[in-house]
């Protein structure tokens, strides 16, 4: 089994002081960590795979493309 991947700045405040939960965010909530610099816990849980190749086609006068 392979180690998750670990975030490298917290998504609240952008700081880097971050440390692995001692409280196991439960089945399927993913990892939990917290942020020592802002005071909060988050979960990271991964919601699936995007579809390869799929793409909006642009339409005429999109500038989003």
């Amino acid at each position: 089994m392979s180690e998750r991947a670990a975030p490298f700045h917290c998504p609240y405040c952008g700081d880097e002081d971050l440390r692995p939960s001692e409280e196991p965010a439960g089945p399927g909530r993913g990892a939990a960590w917290e942020c020592h610099s802002c005071n909060r816990a988050f979960t990271l849980s991964f919601l699936g795979l995007l579809a390869k190749g799929l793409r909006r086609e642009p339409t005429e006068g999109d500038t989003t493309a």
